[in-house]
């Protein structure tokens, strides 16, 4: 997690993870504004969904969050690897990159398309692989001495940082399957979004019995962070759960029309056929 150093100072990491953030959201900002410059349409929707996944990253990396330590921890973690990750990908990065770099020289657009088609990239986009590296890194950091050992050594907290902001985002974006990445089923995406869900709750729950490794957090701070874990993690899920389920809705209404218009198609009378009186 991102640590904070000195009475309520924010450490070196949390101003690069802020700075990379603010970064990334004038970046997208200036790109949507340069597609829609080239008259091209982008939802203003999309633009609100990437500055509040940028805002949700800044805040959690420079503000610190009330409660006991364990508590703001996991307020932090909640915000910057579920809530942070699922407005980011409703903001559908990727689909703007691809079309922004339309107009220009044909190689960024090309290398992006290699990248986004290589196999490793193929491989991380199933949505059982990325369940995995989501809720199996967090049973890593909070059922071993990873957390532990997180908190003393800078570096390590570094990894540990990115790699729930990382995996969070590739989660929400193979579960929701806005962007064009490797395409997958609904009913492999919903069961990585139910496995995910129940290896959450689950870890959660063992969190109310016994604090991480190496740790000594009270227990009303060690409960607090149980709950909150449960609970926000339930209502993140739910919003996931609800972009499928739109997603399965229209590709339905999609899919009956076009069965309503062939079979109009086959019963309308052919040119060829007799007129009958």
């Amino acid at each position: 997690m991102v640590h904070q150093h000195g009475a309520g100072q924010p450490g070196a990491l949390a101003l690069i993870v802020a700075g990379v953030a603010l970064c990334a959201g004038v970046a997208y900002g200036w790109a949507a504004a340069r597609l829609r410059r080239r008259g091209d349409r982008w939802p203003p929707l999309r633009d609100l969904w990437c500055a509040a996944g940028s805002a949700v990253v800044v805040t959690a990396a420079l503000f610190p969050f009330p409660g006991g330590p364990f508590t703001a921890h996991m307020a932090q973690h909640l915000a910057t690897g579920m809530v942070a990750p699922l407005l980011l990908v409703l903001g559908r990065p990727l689909t703007l990159a691809l079309r922004s770099l339309r107009s220009l020289p044909p190689g960024g657009r090309r290398r992006l398309l290699a990248l986004l088609r290589s196999r490793p990239l193929s491989a991380l986009a199933n949505p059982l692989v990325a369940a995995v590296l989501d809720a199996g890194g967090l049973w890593l950091l909070y059922r071993t001495p990873l957390f532990a050992l997180a908190h003393e050594r800078p570096w390590l907290g570094c990894l540990v940082h990115a790699h729930v902001l990382a995996a969070g985002v590739l989660f929400s974006a193979v579960v929701c399957s806005l962007d064009p990445l490797p395409r997958h089923g609904m009913a492999v995406r919903s069961a990585a979004l139910v496995g995910a869900g129940a290896a959450h709750s689950v870890l959660s729950r063992t969190l109310y019995a016994a604090a991480p490794p190496g740790t000594g957090f009270a227990a009303g701070d060690l409960s607090a962070a149980a709950e909150l874990m449960y609970y926000g993690g339930d209502l993140v899920e739910i919003a996931l759960a609800v972009v499928v389920g739109l997603q399965w809705y229209a590709a339905s209404g999609r899919r009956l029309a076009r069965e309503n218009r062939r079979g109009a198609t086959d019963r309308r009378p052919s040119a060829s056929a007799p007129y009958r009186q």
